[in-house]
Parts: C-alpha cells; structure tokens; sequence
C-alpha cells in the first residue's frame, strides 16, 4: 500500500511548535528576544494536542471499522519512534558532560524508565531537563489503550463526554489543591525559589496534571473516527476554527501560569486554542490545509530531534563562543539555530531515520493508520 500524502498543515503546526520551544529556550543563553517568546512554552502543549490526535486517529481508526489495534504492534512502533533517538542523547548527556545545560544530570534511571517528570531532584541539576515531557508521552502510550479498550466495551458519545469532563475537571482540581499544599507555603515565607520549584515539581511536570492537551486532539480524533459528519461540518469553518485559536491562546498569554488562575485554568484552555488551530489547519478549504509551505516539510521532519538535541547544542556554543548572544543577538541567533538544526540533521540520519525504517519493517500496519504518511508523523512523542 502507498502511504497517504502528508498533511502539510500538521507539518505546519508541528514546524511551529518546535520553534517556539527552541526560542523560548535560547532566550536564557543571552540572546534578547521579543516578550512574546516568552509564551513558547506553550509549543510543547501544542506538540501534546498534536500526539494525542495522530495516535488516538491511530488507534480509534481501527475501533471505528471494527478491527481493534495490535497493541504488540502499537508499542513496539512506538518503541522504535522513541528509544533510539532518546537514548542516544542520553548517552551524549552521560559522557559529555561539559556540553550539558543546567548543570548536573539526575539519575540516570529516571530518564531511562521516564519517570524523571515525577520525582524530580532539581538541587542535582536540571540537564535534559525538557525529557520531562518525553515521560509524560511515554505514559499516554501506555495508558490510552486501555482506556480506548474500555470505552469501546460501551462505545457511546456519553461515556466519552463524561470521561471527558472528569479528566479535565479532576486535573483542575488537583492542579488547584497542589498549588495550595505545594507552593502557597513557600510564598508565604519569602521563598520565591522553593516556591518555583514545587510549582515546576508538582504542577507543571507531572503526568496527571498535563492531561489537558492530549485529551483534546483524541477527543478530535474520536469525531473524525466515530462521526464522521460531525467532522465534515467542523472542517467547513476553517477560519472560525483558526480565529478561535489564535484568540484562545493570546488569552492564554494574559494570565501568568505561575499563579493559582494560571495552574488551575491555563492548561485545557491551551489545549482547546490548540485543539482549534489543529482542526482548522486540517481543513482542505484552506491554504495551509492544501499546499505545504516553503521550508515546513524539512523543520517539521527534524522536529523530534531538534527537540531532544537543541538545549545541548545551546550549552556547546556558550563555551565555544562565550558571551555572543550578549556582544552580537543579531548575529547569534541564526547561529544557533544553524548549529541545532544541523545537530538535528546528523541524528535524524544516523539514529532516527533507520530506527522509523526499521518500524517500517517490523511494523507495515502502522503507517496505513495514520493520517499521513510516516514522515508526518515525526514529531515529539508521535
């Protein structure tokens, strides 16, 4: 079977994110940016809406036609999409130890078992410390099928809904009581530090707080597979769909995240502004959603790798080129960005490439379910 032509709008959402992220990232290299980078944290909610609809369409495609998935197949694909690219970083993070950001690595068994995002030790160091939303994927690749497998027992539009709604609204109200019990105590003792580190540590890394954004692109999964109408008539209003997108997250970006609005509320209205930008761009009555853009496809194919190597390749040019950013931004910036996309370039073709080939191999059903075609499907945790 021919794969399926990529999607050049999902290109184009997956383009974006990790460039917010990496910008977002360099802004603590020395490099002034404008304010508004500092909102590109939120690329990696993106990148969650993203994962949760390409393997939750993965997956509910086949529930929908009456052919559950391979889970064997399932997770040794995503075995494959993941291992071989993380755990060669890792390596680099263990025996290069000059080049790392943050300082010290915390235990190696934490980033090998993909538990570091829930016992986190930040006096130890914050070195690949961006893994922590690896684990959060790593952790939906195994929760999501059962969940699906129970669901599908009783297939129905209320027990998603309510499913659903007690997701969202049990995050919301733990995110509230752990901002009460994990971070007002330091605040109220002056320890703005301490204060930031239980908010990072028990709000903004765990699994069961980050929910928001991957419900959200199953949830758009479920329409397309499950009503199939629905879909259509959400498809026709492109532009609506990405106006309430933009509004949704420039919204997102007037309330501070580390507060107990922001903890509480900030995450599934991310998730919903992402949820739209996905469904609008997906549309075929757009131009985003027809023709790729000029440099998206190559960004976008890189998008996994430029995500687990850029801070590194950060840390390396800080001592090759000591206090650039500071003499010359202009200049710094596209150096940065060169260097990392080029470190990305030699990952992808030494370790990810033969690994998703492999998967090819191993596991030929996988690619016919998604919505693309493999290559569309690389990005962080996809």
């Amino acid at each position: 079977m021919s794969p399926a032509p990529r999607e050049p709008g999902i290109d184009l959402l997956r383009a974006l994110a990790i460039l917010t992220v990496m910008l977002y990232h360099i802004t603590s290299h020395g490099i002034a940016m404008p304010a508004l980078v500092e909102q590109g944290w939120m690329g990696v909610d993106l990148f969650f809406v993203l994962s949760g609809y390409l393997i939750g369409w993965q997956l509910l495609r086949g529930y929908a036609h009456g052919t559950p998935p391979r889970w064997g197949d399932f997770m040794l694909g995503r075995a494959l999409r993941i291992l071989p690219a993380y755990y060669a970083v890792l390596a680099l993070y263990v025996l290069l130890p000059g080049a790392r950001e943050g300082g010290g690595l915390q235990p190696l068994w934490k980033f090998v078992t993909f538990t570091f995002n829930l016992w986190p030790d930040w006096e130890q160091g914050a070195a690949f410390s961006h893994a922590w939303s690896l684990c959060v994927e790593e952790h939906f690749y195994w929760l999501l099928p059962p969940v699906l497998w129970l669901l599908a027992r009783r297939p129905g539009v209320l027990p998603i809904a309510l499913t659903a709604a007690a997701i969202v609204a049990g995050g919301m109200l733990l995110r509230g009581w752990l901002w009460q019990a994990k971070v007002v105590p330091y605040l109220a003792s002056g320890d703005a530090a301490a204060a930031m580190d239980g908010f990072v540590s028990n709000i903004y890394d765990p699994t069961w707080t980050r929910l928001d954004g991957l419900l959200a692109g199953v949830l758009l999964a479920a329409v397309r597979a499950f009503r199939p109408g629905w879909w259509a008539r959400l498809l026709r209003h492109p532009w609506l769909l990405l106006g309430a997108g933009v509004a949704l997250l420039a919204a997102s970006t007037r309330t501070p995240l580390d507060g107990l609005p922001g903890s509480v509320a900030l995450f599934p209205l991310i998730a919903l502004g992402c949820a739209c930008l996905l469904a609008g761009v997906l549309s075929p009555a757009t131009p985003i959603g027809r023709r790729p853009l000029p440099g998206v496809r190559p960004l976008a194919t890189l998008a996994f790798s430029l995500y687990l190597t850029h801070k590194q390749v950060y840390a390396w040019l800080d001592g090759l080129l000591p206090g650039l950013g500071q003499r010359a931004p202009l200049a710094a910036l596209p150096v940065y960005i060169a260097a990392s996309i080029g470190a990305a370039a030699l990952l992808y073709l030494a370790v990810e490439r033969p690994g998703l080939r492999l998967r090819a191999r191993l596991c030929p059903r996988i690619p016919a379910a998604c919505p693309a075609n493999r290559a569309a499907c690389h990005k962080p945790g996809s």
